[in-house]
């Protein structure tokens, strides 16, 4: 369980309202959905621990290999690789959904400015949708028989909310570093740039810009709302981030929202409260 205790920090250190959500999994799935979650912060957090693109891409196509069956050697030292591996075999999890979230992240070793919206779509999808989808796959294979059926559509819709406000949250950090993640045929039907996201400076162009996104996001909640309650007790916990999302957008539609300056987040009492008030509520 070395292997699993690595992942479970790791996701605490750094995808931290993951975590917390987790600790309310049921506990013979609570390893293996860490399992999944320190996979995805080891690749979303690429950039950060290369010094260009191409040590970068090299990362991400050693964990393509292990994915493959193709690496060597070197799997059996990584934990995080030793408990994803151990993860697919005991909830039958497949690879094409890992494969084509590494593929995506990709995107985040340039500086290119995120495209069109159907890009954005795509990305969201295959990161943040798929992680949804996957945990649910976890909780399922865990869950006594018969397993529950996964909704898809929910799945989806989770993780275009889920990703949209994330990346709004971190837009000071990809502005420092001088990266575009919202679309460049969004900005440009707001009449703003690129450029206009890197010199720290709000604009009414901007302000409407995020405000279509947040509108957005309210639309997938409410997507996921009309369909909640035919999603099974047992896959519930793996929805329970999607709680965290309000506080966060009523903080961004705020007259005081500065994108730039003002930390949109919880401390970590209040954030467990929200959790459990709505675990609870699930369990009823």
């Amino acid at each position: 369980m070395d292997c699993y205790r690595h992942c479970q920090d790791l996701v605490r250190d750094y995808d931290n309202d993951r975590y917390l959500a987790t600790l309310f999994c049921p506990p013979e799935a609570r390893p293996h959905v860490f399992a999944l979650l320190a996979f995805n912060a080891e690749i979303a957090r690429t950039r950060e621990t290369v010094s260009d693109p191409l040590p970068g891409e090299v990362r991400l196509q050693w964990w393509t290999d292990t994915i493959s069956g193709r690496a060597h050697g070197e799997v059996a030292s990584n934990p995080v690789a030793e408990a994803l591996l151990e993860t697919i075999a005991a909830c039958d999890l497949p690879a094409e959904p890992l494969l084509a979230l590494i593929e995506q992240r990709i995107f985040d070793l340039y500086d290119d400015p995120m495209p069109t919206e159907e890009a954005l779509t795509a990305y969201c999808s295959a990161t943040a949708s798929a992680l949804f989808e996957l945990t649910a796959r976890i909780l399922a294979a865990k869950a006594p028989d018969p397993a529950p059926e996964i909704d898809g559509e929910v799945c989806e819709h989770a993780g275009q909310a889920y990703a949209l406000t994330g990346l709004l949250r971190a837009l000071p950090v990809h502005a420092h570093r001088w990266q575009c993640f919202l679309p460049v045929e969004l900005l440009s039907r707001h009449g703003l740039a690129p450029s206009g996201l890197f010199d720290g400076k709000v604009s009414p162009a901007l302000a409407s810009a995020l405000a279509e996104i947040r509108e957005r996001i309210d639309g997938h909640r409410d997507a996921i709302r009309v369909r909640l309650a035919g999603i099974p007790q047992t896959l519930l916990p793996g929805l329970l981030p999607l709680s965290l999302l309000e506080p966060y957008l009523r903080r961004m539609a705020a007259d005081s929202y500065d994108p730039f300056r003002t930390v949109v987040d919880l401390p970590a009492w209040r954030k467990i409260w929200i959790l459990w008030r709505t675990a609870r509520r699930a369990g009823r």
